[in-house]
């Protein structure tokens, strides 16, 4: 037969235990924070340039999309399609990504990025080093790339 004091130290367990799975599930109701959301979506781009799929590129760009030379949202989709298609590997390699928040919907992301193209050989067939601004913007619950400038790094402008 239990000891009434062993039934409440196993009752006190199983809530101790509760609570402590409560806590990290609770927190995955809470949205990110704007830098981390931004870093994120930063991922997801990369995910979808290394799954060459163009159209997962086009759906994080916002609507009034502008990048370098007037590229508008339609042209960034088949900027990456047409690279997807020149190049059977296509590799982005991020560095470190400095985020500055603008308000509550609006920020910008600085870093550098290594881009490779080949055949699938061994080794890239190219490779260039670009220095990149992004700006992005808080859209119907969802952080949108609404801008970027790169250029090869160590270039002036």
């Amino acid at each position: 037969m239990r000891h009434p004091a062993d039934s409440r130290q196993t009752v006190g367990r199983r809530f101790g235990t509760l609570a402590l799975l409560w806590v990290p599930l609770s927190m995955g109701c809470v949205k990110p924070a704007p830098e981390q959301a931004v870093r994120a979506q930063l991922q997801v781009l990369q995910t979808a340039i290394d799954a060459r799929d163009a159209a997962a590129v086009e759906a994080l760009l916002a609507e009034d999309f502008i990048g370098n030379a007037g590229l508008d949202r339609r042209g960034a989709k088949r900027l990456a399609a047409g690279m997807f298609l020149r190049y059977r590997d296509v590799g982005v390699k991020l560095g470190p990504v400095a985020v500055e928040l603008r308000g509550d919907a609006d920020a910008v992301a600085r870093f550098n990025l290594l881009a490779t193209g080949g055949s699938g050989g061994l080794l890239p067939r190219r490779g260039q080093v670009y220095a990149v601004e992004t700006g992005w913007c808080y859209i119907d619950g969802d952080w949108r790339l609404r801008s970027a400038r790169w250029q090869a790094a160590g270039e002036r402008e």
